[in-house]
């Protein structure tokens, strides 16, 4: 059986920030029906590297190759609200994304619905909580059904019970086929998450594994220090 090409590949992926080689010569397959957590310390490339693949970040050199043409989202630490109301944010998202106007009542009804914010869907964001907030994000995400949902700390600045229902909705929007890629600094949330993990080191991938296995015996001396809490920051 011949395997489906990757959804996205990145070839020798380099990004130069403010002089500082952020990405360095990375290579990445994005296959489909995965869930993909980036691990790395802080000033490895993680969320450069995703906000590159999403499209946020020019390469300064490399390529990146879509397999077809695509839907893809993108759920930041903090997400920006609108001053409308919560299900006014989602009918707004799927209107720039060229949703038709039949369609985005019902789509936007749906995804509060299934992240757990239909009671409140006259609510102004603004107005939510930081987990709400995130879940509206999600929603807003979801509506617009794609492919790879790209998640940078989706849950950095939340309390556990708020981090576990953003999980909850991460792991559901993930049982409906859509292709997760975060990045975390919370190890047992990778543990929860992760298909398989890649971690970078001074942006490069150091290693990609499935997630048992890297828990259980990291193959670099890298992973090790990390996993550790001894690896020095990049």
């Amino acid at each position: 059986m011949v395997e489906s090409p990757p959804l996205l590949a990145a070839r020798d992926l380099t990004v130069v920030l403010g002089g500082v080689k952020a990405l360095d010569g990375l290579s990445l397959d994005l296959m489909a029906g995965r869930r993909t957590v980036i691990l790395g310390a802080n000033g490895a490339g993680k969320s450069v590297l995703l906000r590159t693949l999403h499209g946020l970040i020019a390469p300064s050199a490399g390529t990146l190759s879509w397999a077809r043409p695509h839907r893809q989202a993108m759920v930041f630490q903090r997400p920006v609200m609108l001053r409308r109301s919560a299900i006014d944010n989602v009918t707004y998202a799927l209107s720039v994304n060229g949703i038709p106007a039949k369609e985005r009542a019902a789509r936007a009804a749906s995804a509060l619905e299934r992240v757990g914010l239909a009671p409140i869907a006259e609510r102004p964001a603004r107005a939510l909580s930081g987990g709400e907030q995130q879940r509206l994000a999600l929603a807003r995400a979801w509506a617009l059904k794609p492919e790879i949902l790209f998640l940078d700390e989706p849950t950095a600045s939340l309390d556990p019970g708020a981090s576990a229902e953003v999980e909850r909705v991460i792991s559901a929007i993930a049982d409906e086929g859509t292709r997760i890629v975060m990045t975390t600094h919370h190890l047992g949330q990778a543990r929860r998450l992760a298909d398989e993990i890649v971690f970078l080191h001074a942006g490069r991938t150091v290693e990609r594994t499935p997630v048992a296995d890297f828990f259980r015996q990291p193959a670099s001396k890298e992973a090790s220090l990390f996993l550790k809490g001894e690896l020095p920051w990049t």
